[in-house]
């Protein structure tokens, strides 16, 4: 499987709208035509914070690093892991899923964090989410707390990088 992982340009946005709207009405998914959006985008791309996987130059999948206040303020992460970042709005196109390319960008995502500073990492999983949760245990995420945000309920996992 050939594939490269390349920062996101604005040539990228309408491929990646795509890729976001074909996750709506997914199992877990909580994602509306309101979010991810454009803006969602602009600020990904203002941060240098968005990557894409491709394969024969078509986007497959894409991750953002993120940092989001309200999650770090959750009172279960470790507080000697700092700083922490996270990871967010991480999407596969559903022809492509089960093929291994959420844990491509997983590790990918994690390695851009390390790479740029971060201690730790916080995720946040749908407490059903059953595919995620096992992906987020290969990669040796510890299961820390649980919360409800978004409309919806989570597990709270954070791994030191």
């Amino acid at each position: 499987m050939e594939y490269e992982i390349v920062m996101a340009t604005d040539e990228d946005r309408n491929e990646i709208l795509a890729l976001y709207k074909a996750q709506i009405g997914r199992e877990y998914c909580p994602w509306d035509e309101g979010y991810p959006s454009n803006e969602a985008i602009d600020w990904d791309l203002s941060r240098d914070a968005l990557f894409v996987l491709k394969m024969n130059g078509k986007i497959k999948a894409a991750v953002s690093i993120e940092e989001d206040e309200e999650v770090a303020l959750l009172t279960c992460w470790d507080k000697s892991i700092t700083p922490v970042g996270e990871l967010a709005r991480l999407a596969v196109l559903p022809d492509e899923q089960n093929k291994g390319l959420g844990r491509i960008m997983l590790k990918f995502g994690m390695d851009e964090l390390k790479r740029r500073g971060f201690k730790g990492i916080h995720i946040l999983v749908n407490k059903y989410n059953e595919k995620a949760i096992r992906c987020y245990a290969v990669f040796g995420f510890r299961m820390v707390g649980e919360c409800h945000m978004y409309e919806q309920d989570f597990l709270c996992y954070e791994k030191e990088l």
